[in-house]
């Protein structure tokens, strides 16, 4: 826990309260350089793998930039991986995801080019998705199909992102080949959502039903109390599992000996009880209010890495029969 709450106390104060008054700009924005996936410096790598037995992480980090303006004072809402600020930046989470997704595999992290939290912040639907299709997801697949050719090796591999990153996988499970397919040991789509359009879409997509079936998306958001699901997020979602004892029903589970985690079935969001998240401050005002944004990753990383062991162990046995 204490990692987590360094991690997102971090994020706030790189990114501030909401500046008061500062000009969102929605239409012509400066959009950095084409990020170059051959260079290694827009990689962020453990090799953790020591055994061969484990698999590898294609991890995707949320977002960390505030609107900026480029050149000419032309406004940017997206990261820029040339800048070694903004790389520094994401390589905070990298590292500290890596700590627990890099323990026996192999962890692969991309810088990219993702929307800004002020975009975010707009709540307005359209113009994030052309953003984020247009720019942040472009990138991340360029990535991804960068990894495979040159790093994976046919080795079997697990996507995972948070926030924006969890997006991605959501977005990159529709575009994954047959033959990649056949190698994902499970998708793990933390603190975003799983709509109906997505599963309509892509019939890869389906949800993990326990600790150790494969091929499936683990999903999942975390509020103190239904009233707080934010649809920028949360909703709607067709899937959720509790990452503590691993069910879809609601059946509750004990975290850490003195927090309560119970799935909410009808709403797929996870009630959290006994939790002190007031580490995790508001995200100017849409996110962090009732609910637990910020800590998706960190509230369940010891239950993460368990898991991650698990799956892979029953994928590499049922590759083997």
């Amino acid at each position: 826990m204490k990692t987590g709450r360094i991690l997102f106390l971090g994020v706030v104060l790189l990114l501030g309260a909401a500046v008061r008054g500062q000009r969102l700009v929605r239409g012509d924005s400066y959009v950095p350089p084409v990020v170059d996936y051959g260079d290694a410096e827009m990689w962020f790598r453990v090799r953790g793998d020591s055994t061969g037995l484990g698999a590898d992480v294609f991890y995707i980090p949320s977002t960390w930039e505030r609107d900026w303006y480029g050149p000419d004072s032309v406004v940017c809402h997206y990261a820029d991986p040339s800048q070694v600020r903004h790389r520094g930046h994401m390589r905070i989470e990298m590292r500290r995801a890596a700590r627990f997704m890099a323990d026996g595999f192999n962890f692969y992290s991309p810088y990219y080019r993702h929307i800004t939290l002020d975009t975010w912040a707009t709540l307005d639907d359209v113009f994030i998705e052309g953003c984020f299709g247009g720019v942040a997801f472009r990138d991340v697949r360029a990535a991804f199909e960068r990894y495979l050719r040159e790093f994976n090796g046919g080795r079997p591999f697990i996507l995972a992102g948070f926030s924006q990153g969890a997006k991605s996988v959501v977005e990159l499970l529709k575009v994954l080949s047959p033959e990649a397919r056949s190698r994902m040991v499970a998708a793990y789509v933390i603190g975003y959502k799983v709509t109906p359009a997505d599963t309509a879409q892509c019939g890869f997509i389906r949800g993990a039903e326990g600790a150790d079936d494969t091929g499936v998306t683990v999903c999942y958001n975390s509020v103190s109390d239904v009233r707080f699901i934010k649809p920028i997020v949360c909703e709607p979602c067709v899937m959720c599992i509790n990452p503590v004892n691993w069910r879809t029903d609601g059946v509750p589970a004990l975290l850490q000996d003195s927090i309560t985690v119970t799935l909410h079935p009808d709403r797929r969001v996870l009630v959290v009880e006994g939790f002190d998240g007031s580490a995790y401050r508001p995200i100017m005002g849409f996110l962090n209010v009732g609910d637990y944004h910020g800590a998706e990753l960190w509230l369940y990383s010891e239950c993460l890495r368990e898991n991650f062991k698990r799956r892979t162990a029953a994928f590499r046995e049922r590759l083997s029969r």
